[in-house]
């Protein structure tokens, strides 16, 4: 609650207090995991491929032209979005396609290109 005594929007989003009904150990789990996956975010390379991968799977040839970029600098991104279990790849003759594999990473991507690339 807002010192004003209303509710803010920050508190309608964390529900009320969410995280204090949760057991500690529940919440430092459940908070570990979110760090990961913020911490995989927090690289502006894994987040340009992530952001490009919202929109459908593509080559890491693909990946590179978008993001003109060397293929070991593109390939060393993607391994540790495949380490974090963001991305998955499958493989058609010579050529690798990735795609988003976590709801969790394209909901977390949809929203900062909201607030940091929408127009509006």
């Amino acid at each position: 609650m807002a010192p004003d005594g209303h509710t803010n929007d920050l508190d309608a989003s964390l529900g009320n207090g969410r995280c204090a009904r949760m057991d500690a150990d529940e919440l430092l789990g459940q908070a570990q995991e979110a760090s990961n996956l913020m911490k995989a975010l927090a690289h502006e390379g894994r987040l340009m491929i992530l952001c490009h991968l919202s929109s459908g799977e593509k080559s890491v040839t693909e990946l590179e032209n978008l993001l003109e970029s060397r293929q070991a600098a593109v390939s060393q991104q993607l391994a540790r979005l495949r380490l974090e279990g963001l991305v998955s790849a499958r493989r058609e003759g010579k050529a690798i396609y990735y795609h988003l594999s976590d709801s969790r990473a394209r909901r977390l991507v949809e929203v900062i290109y909201e607030m940091f690339c929408s127009s509006d």
